[in-house]
């Protein structure tokens, strides 16, 4: 067993919320149009559901990268190298992680994600499948600061972030991550990246509005978390799910869709919304081939190989921590 020991990165209040979840609920009810950024969908329920998205045969993603990493295993292992410290940013279940490690023989791995009851549940079923694999769990939002774990601090490291979580972010804010983890990951690191292209509208909204109802719910379920941690009488059964393809920013939007005038309380504060108001909770950006080369320069990484599947299109990118010039 390679679990050494849990690292928490998360500032709880004395009811145990997270607090910067109650900043962000706040400041997204009381904006127009609502907004709240879509890491807090990641609760146990939530992490639970968007594995249960990831088997749909409508959600591609999974299914391209999984493959691109069966497939092309031996060139990643050529590419990567053994020996290093493996850390993936927003792991969850860590379902392809395997067929990373398995390639390249890694001397450390640290899943980061902010659901910590999911987090240490898949680091201690990885560590016992990988025996004497030192496996460090850190529970903390990626996206802002992460101290790594003093026991890989020498040794050298890749960063993985498949399932093109990249995508959910504005370009501001995923260079912004890019460039903190750059910088937390040091001198001479990989990153190993899953970027989704653009592809047919048709493709993309089944693949974030699934028959089944199972994304609707994943969706849903963040008024439920509300509910459930902030003390919130938020009527969900008032809201509805919407994915929709915004081609000007080449992104897919999901919505929260309020079927009637409403009002709320959160955490003791009162909202009100109007019927066919929409609480905007997830973005999915796509990106074409130069696009996405560019946002990884912007961020001080420099690609240095790609694997792409055609149908649907996605890729994975590595790429290495470009060195800091004073000029061109």
């Amino acid at each position: 067993m390679g679990v050494v020991r849990n690292l928490r990165q998360v500032d709880a209040d004395a009811a145990g919320v997270d607090v910067a979840f109650r900043a962000d609920v706040h400041a997204g009810f009381g904006q127009t149009p609502k907004a709240i950024p879509a890491r807090w969908f990641y609760d146990t329920t939530g992490s639970a559901l968007f594995e249960d998205i990831t088997a749909l045969p409508e959600y591609y993603p999974t299914r391209s990268e999984t493959d691109l990493l069966t497939r092309h295993a031996r060139d990643l292992a050529a590419a990567i190298g053994a020996g290093r410290a493996v850390v993936e940013l927003g792991s969850g279940s860590s379902t392809k992680t395997p067929l990373l490690l398995d390639a390249i023989a890694p001397a450390a791995y640290v899943p980061v994600d902010i659901s910590g009851e999911f987090l240490r549940d898949s680091a201690r079923a990885l560590a016992a499948r990988f025996a004497g694999l030192p496996v460090y769990p850190v529970e903390a939002d990626f996206t802002q600061r992460v101290d790594m774990p003093r026991e890989i601090a020498d040794l050298p490291k890749l960063g993985f972030f498949p399932g093109s979580t990249i995508g959910n972010m504005v370009a501001r804010t995923a260079v912004d991550l890019l460039r903190n983890w750059r910088e937390a990951l040091g001198e001479g690191s990989l990153l190993l990246i899953g970027i989704d292209r653009i592809k047919d509208e048709r493709v993309l909204e089944l693949a974030y509005d699934d028959p089944a109802g199972v994304t609707a719910a994943f969706n849903l379920n963040l008024l439920e978390r509300i509910n459930r941690e902030l003390g919130g009488d938020i009527p969900v059964e008032n809201f509805t799910h919407r994915a929709i393809w915004n081609d000007v920013f080449a992104r897919i939007e999901m919505h929260l869709v309020a079927a009637c005038d409403m009002d709320f309380v959160v955490d003791g504060r009162r909202y009100e919304m109007t019927a066919g108001e929409t609480i905007h909770s997830e973005n999915s950006h796509k990106y074409g081939a130069r696009d996405a080369n560019l946002l990884l320069r912007a961020s001080g990484w420099t690609p240095v190989a790609s694997w792409d599947d055609t149908d649907p299109a996605f890729a994975l990118i590595l790429a290495k921590a470009t060195a800091f010039r004073s000029a061109p």
